[in-house]
């Protein structure tokens, strides 16, 4: 089966496409997004130097008993606020936002809006 037969073979060829446009650089790293089906994670990442700075998901300690279910657009919006929070604690104020080959809806949305109401720009 050809990559763009399935699924995740369309989502990965479009996200590669993403990543060529959306780097991170020290001074405005990445806000990169992965969705499974059942959890959401965010990274925020310095390319250049090949490193994460900040990451926060669903499965995070921190977001233990504060979301009652996990796959869910209030969920993503907790895991929006922890990256964003992580973010400014590592002082990352501006960052690009990578929503990983996912449409701009739903939880990828919720997680990208609760990010910059906590502050971070994009």
């Amino acid at each position: 089966m050809a990559k763009t037969e399935d699924r995740k073979g369309r989502r990965t060829l479009r996200h590669q496409r993403i990543t060529k446009k959306v780097q991170g650089t020290p001074e405005r790293p990445r806000l990169a997004v992965f969705r499974s089906n059942r959890h959401i994670y965010a990274q925020v990442v310095d390319d250049q130097g090949g490193r994460t700075l900040v990451a926060a998901s669903t499965l995070s300690k921190d977001l233990k008993g504060k979301v009652a279910k996990i796959g869910t657009v209030d969920a993503a919006k907790q895991v929006g606020l922890l990256v964003a929070e992580k973010a400014k604690a590592a002082k990352v104020t501006k960052v690009v936002f990578d929503r990983g080959g996912y449409a701009y809806h739903g939880q990828v949305k919720a997680l990208a809006d609760a990010a910059r109401e906590a502050g971070l720009e994009f």
